[in-house]
């Protein structure tokens, strides 16, 4: 169970994961061997599950975001649909959806080419009887904080 303190630590890291010990220390009014105590306690139970950098797409080119709708003829082609999602770098998520469709895509890829490529590869997979795309004209809001 995670009590008040672990809940603002983690409030603090999802904002900046690179906070140092001792400014959580600061923050929450702990020693820093407590608070080192206390995260590896987070890590070790699945409670953090790693610290990452956000990098800026444009920098690297990558310039068209979309969502991929695949509707599956049947779920036998379920575990060859998860390898085939693995092993494609442009898709970012892949969430599997009630309602029409079976699976949701994030794509991210550098120009409408490669968005043309990758659908063309995604509708020759087995079992995709057919896709909706939706093309992200701009973002309002990205994040993975979760309300604590």
């Amino acid at each position: 169970m995670l009590d008040d303190i672990d809940k603002k630590l983690l409030r603090v890291l999802q904002k900046k994961g690179r906070t140092k010990r001792n400014e959580l220390a600061e923050i929450v009014g702990l020693s820093v061997p407590s608070i080192s105590e206390r995260l590896k306690k987070l890590e070790d139970n699945g409670i953090i599950e790693g610290y990452y950098a956000r990098v800026n797409k444009k920098a690297f080119g990558l310039d068209i975001m979309a969502f991929i709708q695949l509707i599956m003829e049947s779920s036998k082609y379920y575990m060859e649909l998860k390898t085939r999602v693995k092993k494609y770098p442009q898709i970012l998520e892949c969430y599997s959806i009630l309602g029409e469709g079976s699976h949701m895509l994030k794509i991210l890829v550098t120009n409408t080419e490669a968005l043309e490529k990758l659908l063309s590869e995604i509708q020759a997979w087995p079992g995709v009887t057919s896709t909706k795309t939706t093309y992200v004209l701009s973002s309002i809001k990205e994040t993975t904080e979760i309300n604590i």
